[in-house]
């Protein structure tokens, strides 16, 4: 498998971590290409339902940054993802998807080198795990989280 051939869908909050893919290209430092970057306005507001949508449409990976704890511009945003991530970690295998496929990380606007680092990482991994078998029909659009986390 090509690293071409890996999809993986990156939700970025667009005051810290969106800053950091912006630096990492404004700087000209390469990362992988088939990583494709969903702006959000904080990843407070990534709901678990979106992870798993991503992975059901055509995603191998999905990556979520988000700002430093302390660092977020709506106060307490990223407590809150923080919370929700590790309810995406224990779904994920409910689902026949390994955590492997789901990343996360606080990355700030200046830190364009651990962006283009962590991307490259994430990358490799899912090559190395390989395409994500669709055939289960357990990813469904019936999963979805309306419960306050």
């Amino acid at each position: 498998m090509s690293e071409e051939d890996v999809k993986i869908v990156g939700f970025c909050c667009n005051w810290c971590c969106y800053g950091g893919a912006d630096t990492a290209g404004t700087a000209r430092m390469q990362y992988p290409p088939n990583v494709r970057i969903l702006r959000v306005m904080c990843s407070g507001r990534i709901n678990p339902s979106m992870v798993l949508k991503a992975f059901k449409e055509g995603a191998d990976g999905v990556f979520v940054g988000g700002c430093h704890m302390g660092d977020c511009h709506y106060d307490a945003g990223n407590y809150k993802w923080n919370r929700r991530a590790k309810l995406v970690e224990e779904l994920l295998p409910e689902f026949g998807i390994e955590r492997e496929r789901f990343r996360f990380e606080w990355i700030s606007a200046s830190e364009g080198e651990k962006f283009q680092e962590t991307m490259k990482e994430f990358a490799d991994t899912i090559k190395s795990i390989g395409p994500l078998k669709r055939s289960t029909p357990q990813i469904s659009t019936q999963a979805k989280f309306t419960a306050k986390i």
